[in-house]
């Protein structure tokens, strides 16, 4: 073989690189929410589309805005505790950990017009709102499973008939992670596990390649830490006509930030090695371990318009529609493998024991794209009972079926686009919520939400053709999320004297998503081998605590 190979060093290899280049999986993650804002718009579930009154309202229906007949200032403060217990292949781990922050703050002023003008009031707001969290732990280790990331590699590698020189390098200067083999690229996931000898041609012209997996299940591991958030500054614009139906619109700029960093595992005891006499294959012990960082930040923008309509004193109905969030995107990370190996017994008499570390470096590089989430339809309806209490229910649906990506000139990834309307489907979203005054200062409230899962069966199941090397195979983080349905469980109680509020809220939050570590693959014999896949739980509870002054 042209790589060389070291009959008393190492026969293990670290390489690293960074990528450059997204997946629909990136773009998805870009687009989640969350259920955020001011006490007691989390304490009834976020069901405030038919009402107002609520800071929380310049980020959900701007027509809120026009309900206000007195200036308002506020912020609210947030202590979220999550455990997330990954299930993998029956063992069990838990991760918990605690976060506190400002997650809204923000000012509304109201002009009178004259309570006889048509138009009595005119009211304009600005607020910080953090749209969405992605901070979350998890890890799990499990033993007896089959398949290999690195015969995943091995298998489409094969298919696109890339030779070794793609791999290796040709010619003198020649760089696999950035230079064009004969007009094209390979996979930076091909280069990396063939330079660190996880994945092996069977002989010097081979295109056809063998992974580590030998038909004996292994062990795996991993551990997986995400953190981020989008934040939304918005200003709005409202008023109200005839006291009887109440109109806004927004404009919103986001900031977000994206960071994921996985260490995955395997180790096998007859796992496919690389002859180190001559070409082709021999059996023993090996492990790979899998190391891999991305980083997405950007900026992006928004505008929202809605209307509430009053027909009766009993009665608010309500609408709002959210233009998707256009970002551009900057996206850096790195990735690396490590593979060391041990021969069978008697294969190898002159050495005894697994080969040190050797290590090589990559190349650096940064890439930047455009996208845009989900568009946002929602509808409520809210009853008054009396001067006591108050009945509220939504619904919203969210675009996910409309999402796309372009690079950074506005052309299309078609490829991208494609996978993501194959995977995801618009979500639903139902939210209930209540009050009821006790006394002339106290009020009581309770909220649930539901969310649909935006992943389709295909997705899940496997049966649609699973793609995450990016548009020009330079993503190099194989292992993807799908998400199940998230519920939200709140209550909460209120004060307020004179012009000063407070107000509390407990809100519980349930999600469920499986772990996928890289996409199923066809073995050798033809057969259909499943990636190891790990259930995830995440359970937060939050407390919220908010404050505010009208004047």
């Amino acid at each position: 073989m042209k790589r060389k190979i070291y009959t008393t060093l190492a026969l293990s290899a670290l390489t690293a690189m960074t990528l450059s280049a997204q997946s629909a999986f990136d773009i998805y993650q870009l687009s989640q929410g969350d259920l955020r804002g001011t006490a007691r718009f989390m304490s009834m579930g976020g069901a405030f589309t038919a009402l107002g009154g609520d800071l929380t309202t310049l980020s959900q229906n701007p027509a809120g805005i026009g309900v206000y007949r007195y200036s308002e200032i506020g912020a609210t403060l947030d202590i979220n505790l999550q455990g997330v217990t990954s299930d993998f292949l029956s063992n069990k781990e838990k991760q918990n950990q605690t976060k506190v922050a400002c997650n809204n703050f923000g000012y509304i002023g109201t002009i009178s017009l004259g309570s006889s003008s048509v138009m009595p009031f005119f009211n304009w707001g600005v607020s910080y709102s953090r749209a969405a969290s992605f901070d979350r732990k998890y890890s799990g280790s499990a033993s007896g499973s089959p398949g290999s990331l690195s015969n995943y590699v091995a298998g489409y590698t094969a298919a696109e008939g890339w030779p070794t020189k793609a791999l290796n390098g040709y010619q003198q200067g020649y760089n696999p992670f950035q230079d064009a083999y004969e007009g094209s690229y390979a996979s930076w996931l091909s280069v990396l596990m063939y330079n660190s000898y996880a994945i092996n041609p069977s002989n010097d012209n081979s295109t056809d390649y063998a992974g580590l997996y030998n038909g004996t299940p292994g062990a795996k591991t991993f551990d997986v830490v995400e953190k981020g958030y989008v934040d939304e500054y918005s200003l709005d614009f409202g008023g109200n006509i005839l006291n009887t139906v109440y109109w806004g619109i927004g404009f919103g700029i986001t900031d977000i930030s994206y960071q994921n960093y996985t260490y995955y595992t395997e180790a096998f005891e007859n796992a496919t090695i690389t002859n180190a006499n001559a070409n082709g294959h021999t059996t023993g012990s090996a492990r790979l371990d899998y190391e891999s960082y991305k980083h997405m930040s950007g900026t992006g923008f928004n505008f929202k318009i809605g209307v509430i309509a009053r027909p009766i004193n009993e009665l608010r109905l309500g609408v709002a529609f959210h233009t998707p969030t256009y970002y551009n995107i900057n996206y850096d990370g790195w990735a690396q493998t490590q593979y060391r190996y041990q021969f069978s017994p008697g294969s190898r008499p002159d050495y005894n024991g697994y080969f040190p570390n050797n290590s090589t470096d990559g190349c650096d590089d940064y890439f930047s794209f455009k996208t845009r989430t989900p568009y946002r339809l929602m509808f409520g309806a809210a009853g008054i009972i009396g001067q006591r209490a108050i009945i509220s229910v939504d619904y919203e649906m969210r675009g996910y079926g409309d999402l796309n990506a372009k690079d950074d000139n506005g052309n299309q990834y078609n490829d991208i686009t494609g996978d993501l309307k194959t995977y995801y489907q618009n979500m639903n979203i139902i939210r209930l919520g209540a009050e009821y005054r006790l006394t002339p200062n106290w009020s009581i409230r309770a909220g649930y939400s539901w969310q649909s899962s935006p992943c389709k069966t295909e997705l899940k199941d496997g049966s649609a053709d699973i793609y995450v090397q990016g548009p020009d195979n330079t993503e190099t983080q194989p292992s993807f999320i799908t998400d199940n349905s998230t519920q939200y469980v709140t209550a909460g109680l209120g004060y307020h004297y004179k012009s000063f509020y407070v107000d509390a809220a407990y809100v519980y939050r349930h999600r469920s998503s499986d772990w996928v570590a890289y996409p199923d693959y066809n073995g050798a014999d033809g057969r259909r081998v499943y990636s190891p896949t790990a259930s995830l739980s995440d359970n937060q509870n939050s407390i919220v605590l908010s404050m505010g002054f009208k004047f």
